[in-house]
């Protein structure tokens, strides 16, 4: 698959690893359509990549449709990258008693619900393109996290949200694997998002040394190469990557 004059939806794409996707996909001569529900920072960055900016909440199905119709505008929809996520931290029980049911609802809404709302929509869309000559009419990639897999004290929503992400990825492969359409899963590890980019210097570095190697945060185009490859490459499909240096998390 080529990248090249081909639109790109880019979920979660105003910030982190969205905005380096989109970043690349432009760069690569893609068209790009940012779904963000940051409306300032998904406009600026949609101006100077000369894409498009919708503002979105992935768990609407009206927002999420009126990102298809803003992509199918720009010409022929080849693939979706979902970035959004939320991650908020609390303890199944803690000092103030046991999780707050709405705001584990709310992580699984988002991080699990959002994807797959944003996938189905993108599949149905991308199943109407013309086959290219690699048999093949578009590609979804998804989200997840080494928190899938390693889940930490206080992830259990986050965790449980993003292991569902991985844990559909086979079956939606399979679903649509008669409309030629791929379906692949990164699981990022410790990554320099704004939400850890926030943190001081001294607690980034400590992170960054828990990684096996390289011994850093992962960047946020180092996600974006790892996006390219898996549209690049038509036989990669029905599979979790982790994206992590080697890492695997500790309990806290």
């Amino acid at each position: 698959m080529q990248i090249q004059d081909s639109v790109f939806i880019i979920t979660g794409g105003a910030s982190g690893l969205g905005a380096a996707t989109a970043r690349m996909l432009a760069g690569q001569g893609g068209k790009v359509v940012l779904a963000d529900v940051q409306a300032e920072a998904g406009q600026q960055l949609a101006a100077e990549l000369k894409g498009v900016f919708v503002r979105c909440d992935v768990t609407s199905e009206a927002d999420g449709k009126s990102v298809i119709d803003a992509a199918l505008a720009q010409g022929t929809l080849r693939g979706i990258v979902n970035c959004a996520g939320v991650a908020p931290a609390a303890k199944t029980v803690g000092k103030d008693g046991p999780h707050a049911l709405d705001l584990f609802q709310k992580v699984v809404m988002i991080n699990l619900v959002g994807t797959f709302n944003m996938a189905r929509l993108a599949a149905d869309a991308m199943s109407k393109n013309a086959a290219l000559d690699t048999g093949e009419r578009g590609v979804i990639i998804n989200t997840a996290s080494v928190a899938a897999f390693d889940g930490q004290i206080g992830q259990v929503a986050y965790a449980s949200s993003k292991a569902a992400v991985a844990g559909l990825t086979l079956p939606m492969a399979r679903d649509l694997s008669r409309n030629a359409i791929r379906v692949m899963t990164i699981a990022p590890g410790i990554f320099e998002t704004p939400m850890l980019m926030g943190m001081p210097q001294e607690v980034r570095d400590a992170l960054g040394a828990m990684v096996p190697f390289p011994p850093r945060l992962g960047r946020p185009d180092e996600y974006a190469l790892l996006a390219k490859a898996i549209i690049e490459n038509p036989m990669l499909n029905g599979e979790t990557i982790r994206l992590d240096g080697a890492i695997r998390m500790q309990p806290k």
